[in-house]
């Protein structure tokens, strides 16, 4: 049985009763990294513990992968993939652009997906058919936009610094065709994109939860999400999404040229 949009929402509230208290007050950040930084928090592991706790207690037969808990089940038919805070960077600066990714996989291919975002109150969410936001301005159909010439695009990218140095230059000649390129909002930036709001979202080197819940969001609001290599996206990597088919084609040709 598939999950309603009433158990994504439960899921979405119970992370949020553990972000949200935690969100500019200062909690304690540990470093997962020998070198370099990659911070987790506290809000990170109670928000997965009470996602996953749910997911067991519904739905015991599926398997799930997170990013601060680990993964079972992963060759089960539907996997639930989990991001508690993607953004926790942002999370600890006290920029409220991160977000709780909750995404399903049914063998293997992204089928639903929400992203949290508990301080603005915003909510996006795919249903397997389309994508939904609520949040301060109501409620609403989300739809990509009809952007197809790179000249026209508004491009993020989370930050021109973590490309992976050897796809630095074949991403440097993507923002330097479009009209916009703005940098730091992880996930949030592909859900503008599939309200409408932007055009491209460029990343490389992503885990499966960064991206899980997103991918459905983006597919179901029209628009496309693969690898620079216009392969699936769903085991990671480096990642392209787009408005429409034409502009996806138009990025991919100047990444891989």
């Amino acid at each position: 049985m598939q999950p309603d949009r009433i158990f994504f929402n439960t899921l979405a509230d119970a992370a949020a009763a553990q972000t949200l208290p935690r969100f500019r007050a200062g909690v304690g950040v540990d470093n997962k990294l020998d070198r370099g930084f990659d911070p987790v928090t506290e809000a990170d592991r109670a928000a997965e513990r009470a996602i996953r706790a749910l997911i067991s207690d519904v739905y015991p037969e599926h398997g799930i992968l997170g990013e601060e808990e680990g993964a079972e089940g992963l060759e089960r038919e539907h996997v639930w993939v989990i991001d508690p805070i993607d953004g926790t960077r942002a999370f600890i600066s006290g920029v409220p652009v991160w977000g709780t990714l909750i995404g399903l996989y049914r063998n293997g291919r992204s089928v639903m997906g929400l992203m949290d975002q508990p301080f603005t109150g915003e909510r996006y969410f795919a249903d397997g058919v389309r994508s939904h936001y609520t949040g301060p301005g109501g409620a609403r159909e989300l739809r990509t936009r009809a952007c197809k010439v790179l000249e026209e695009a508004v491009l993020f990218t989370t930050s021109p610094r973590i490309i992976a140095p050897a796809l630095q230059s074949h991403y440097d000649r993507l923002e330097d065709r479009v009209r916009l390129a703005r940098y730091g909002t992880d996930c949030y930036a592909y859900c503008l994109l599939a309200g409408g709001h932007v055009d491209l979202v460029v990343e490389t080197g992503l885990k499966p939860y960064d991206i899980g819940a997103l991918i459905a969001i983006v597919e179901q609001a029209g628009g496309v999400f693969t690898t620079w290599k216009g392969e699936r996206p769903e085991d990671g990597g480096d990642i392209v999404a787009a408005a429409t088919p034409e502009l996806h084609q138009a990025a991919l040709a100047l990444l891989n040229g």
